[in-house]
Order: C-alpha cells, then structure tokens, then sequence
C-alpha cells in the first residue's frame, strides 16, 4: 500500500480558471479537483475537465497529489470524467456517494479497462470513497475491502446528515458515530482515514474543537475548502516536538533494553510495551514524509 501524505485534502472547483491559478501556490497535501457538486450548471462539468487538463498539460501541478472528486455512478457523468482524466499527473479519484462495496468494485473494473486500453499499469489510479450518506456509513468495511486501489476514505458530513434526516449540531454530537466507525474502519485496514469539511470555514476556533477531537479519534487529515484552514490543519495532523522527542526516546529505550535482554523498558514509571513502540515509529515515519514533502 503506497503512502500519501494527507494532512489536508482541498476542494477546488475545476471549472474557475482563478481557483485553478490559486490552488498553484496553496501548500494542501492533497488537490481536490471537483468536478461534482460545485460544478453547477451541467454545462460547466466539461468546463472543469478541460480546465484540468489544461493545467496539467502546462505543468502547473507537477509533483503534487491530485484526486479529482468525479460525479457518481447514476450522474450520466462519470464515463466522460475518467475517460479524459486517467492521464498522468492524476493520481487518482474520489468518488461520490458510494454507498457500498458494489460501487467501488465496479469503478475499479472501470478504470481497469480504461487503464488496459491506455496502456496504463493496471492499478495506477487510486481511489478515495467519499463517504456520505447512511448506507455508506453502515457498509463501510466493505467499501474499505472493496477494491486495492482504496487510499483513503473520507467522510463527507453535510449529505450524511441531509440523507440521516438529523441536525448538524454546533457541539457536533450527530456526526460523532459516524466518524468513529469510519476512523475504525480504515484503520482496520490499513488506509488512511479522512474527517469531513469544517463548514464554518472563517471559525478557526470551532475548527480547533474539531480538530482537538479528530486527532483524538484517529483520523490522519481533514477535508479543506479554504486555504485559510491549512495551517491550523497541518499543525494538528503533524506530529508535535513532544510527540517526536518522546518517540525517539521509546525507540532509544527499548533497543537497549533489548540489547542488554531486559525484557520491556520502562520510560516515566510506564512499560513500553510493543504498542507504544509501533506508535513511535509510525510518527517518525510520518514526519520524515512531511519533510519530504517540504523539501
């Protein structure tokens, strides 16, 4: 399974030629080229493809991670998005509104044969399920397991809630299930999970709240629809000095208590059992990825 670093994944509508000139200079760890639902009328999806293709053609995003978010399976759409966006440059897709496995697989299958025909390595497009309505939430493992291109998941809140029938309170009580069982969910296998958009995009403080408690639930990013939340986003999902000081101390530790056959090191009164001990090094790893990415 490759390694993407996805801090923060941000929404930019394809078809504004000045959003496309600004996502240039932003530093989101992840482009979101939507073709779907900010891409209003229908007349504007080809726009928007063509606005893609046109930049990446320039090379204006080169070495950047790209995800077009394409439109869904019943949209009439869909065919028209992949058959002119699997070009290099892309990374992959993500995908609306899937509301089970049988979704993934079959875009999967779809990109597969465009691939094929391409003459693309089978498996170079990868895919992130949007997760964002009730089904969605409830088959979420198996839209996890559905296909190996599967990077990531992310939650997409405000259809969840519309399709749910709830309210998006301002304590954010309603989207506290879903976004344990999706965080749960990726991690048990083995990608990355991804918290919904902070809609009150100007409330940095509200967005701290989520963040605090995102960190808190496992996830390892969010998704971003201004520039403005960046830094606060990439503070939060980046390891902290403490974090990284303490992990390479646990690793120090337990080599050598490992070297002098003592068994477990004891670091502040606490064992440091195999845990504590995979955790430091999935930090390390994860910041030696941020420095990459900033080099």
């Amino acid at each position: 399974m490759e390694n993407y670093l996805m801090r923060s994944l941000m929404f930019v509508p394809a078809h504004s030629e000045k959003l496309m000139e600004s996502a240039t200079k932003v530093k989101a760890d992840v482009l979101l080229f939507d073709i779907e639902d900010s891409v209003q009328p229908i007349e504007n999806k080809q726009k928007a493809r063509d606005k893609v293709l046109k930049f990446i053609s320039q090379n204006r995003f080169n070495n950047r991670t790209i995800f077009p978010r394409i439109n869904d399976r019943e949209s009439g759409e869909l065919l028209k998005d992949v058959l002119q966006l699997t070009i290099p440059g892309i990374t992959g897709f993500m995908y609306p509104k899937a509301k089970k496995g049988e979704d993934i697989y079959f875009f999967d299958k779809l990109l597969e044969t465009i691939e094929f025909e391409k003459g693309f390595e089978i498996g170079t497009f990868k895919i992130i399920p949007l997760i964002e309505t009730a089904s969605a939430v409830l088959n979420v493992q198996e839209i996890c397991a559905a296909s190996k291109r599967v990077v990531a998941i992310a939650y997409g809140s405000e259809d969840f809630i519309t399709d749910l029938g709830g309210i998006h309170d301002e304590e954010h009580v309603s989207l506290f299930t879903p976004r344990t069982m999706i965080a749960m969910a990726a991690r048990a296998h083995n990608i990355t999970p991804i918290d919904t958009v902070h809609v009150r995009v100007k409330d940095l403080e509200d967005l701290e709240v989520n963040l605090t408690l995102s960190k808190k639930l496992g996830f390892e990013g969010m998704l971003v629809l201004n520039p403005i939340e960046l830094d606060l986003v990439h503070k939060y999902y980046s390891p902290s000095e403490e974090e990284l000081e303490n992990s390479k101390e646990i690793l120090r530790l337990d080599k050598e208590a490992r070297e002098n056959n003592q068994g477990v090191a004891i670091m502040n009164g606490k064992f440091i059992g195999p845990p504590f001990v995979a955790k430091a090094n999935k930090i390390l790893i994860k910041q030696e990825r941020i420095d990459k990415n900033n080099g």
